[in-house]
C-alpha cells in the first residue's frame, strides 16, 4: 500500500504553491500532525499534513478498517498581519489528531472546538468544517483507498456555535452570505443572530 502522504502533500502546493512555514506535532499514541503555511497575498492558508494517514472509522465499530473509511486534511484561511494566527498551529493540529484520539469522523456540516481561542485573542474557539472541492480538488486513491477531501475550516465565535447547534450549519451558512460577512478576518464579529 503507497503511503498517501507524498501524494497530499504534492495535491497541497499544486494547489496552494510552495509552504512558506511548516511545523510538527505529535500527541501521545497518534501519528505525527504537520501544519503547512501557505502565503498568497494578503491571505495565509493552514493546512494539515497526517491527518489522511489512516482512514477515519466509525466511532461505533468493533474494529477500525486499515484501508477502507474516508480520508481527509483541513485547511483554514485567514487575512495576513491582522493576528498572531500561526499560534493556531497546535490547534489546527489537535483537530486534525481528533480522528485518531477521539475515534470521530470529520465531515462538511460538523462543529470542533478546541475549547480555548485558536489564536491569542482570537473571538473563535471552534470551526465549522465547510464542503470540500473548492480551493483544492479532492485527491483520488487507488481502489479499495477512498479519496482524500480537503475540508474548509470556518472559525465560529461562541454565539454562532451555539446558534448553529440549533439551527444547523446550512443556517449559519445562509445567514454568513446574507450578511457578507468575511470568514478570513482574524478578528471578525459574530454575525447578526436575531
Amino acid at each position: 500500500m503507497a503511503d498517501v502522504l507524498p501524494l497530499v502533500e504534492a495535491r497541497l502546493r499544486g494547489a496552494l504553491g510552495e509552504p512558506d512555514a511548516r511545523a510538527a506535532v505529535t500527541f501521545l499514541g497518534t501519528d505525527r500532525i504537520e501544519v503547512l503555511r501557505f502565503t498568497d497575498g494578503d491571505v495565509v492558508r493552514y493546512a494539515t499534513l497526517g491527518m489522511s494517514a489512516q482512514p477515519m472509522s466509525d466511532p461505533t465499530a468493533m474494529l477500525a478498517d486499515p484501508v477502507k473509511g474516508p480520508r481527509a486534511e483541513l485547511v483554514l484561511s485567514v487575512r495576513a498581519g491582522l493576528a498572531e494566527t500561526d499560534k493556531l498551529l497546535r490547534p489546527l493540529a489537535v483537530l486534525a489528531a481528533s480522528p485518531q484520539v477521539e475515534g470521530v469522523v470529520v465531515a462538511p456540516g460538523a462543529s470542533l472546538d478546541v475549547g480555548e481561542p485558536l489564536w491569542p485573542g482570537a473571538p473563535f474557539t471552534s470551526v465549522l468544517v465547510a464542503e470540500p472541492g473548492g480551493l483544492v480538488e479532492d485527491l483520488e486513491l487507488d481502489e479499495p483507498l477512498d479519496p482524500v477531501h480537503f475540508l474548509p475550516l470556518l472559525p465560529m465565535t461562541p454565539n454562532e456555535a451555539a446558534w448553529k447547534r440549533v439551527h444547523g450549519a446550512q443556517a449559519l451558512q445562509e445567514r454568513w452570505l446574507t450578511h457578507g460577512t468575511d470568514l478570513r478576518d482574524p478578528s471578525r464579529r459574530s454575525v447578526p443572530l436575531d
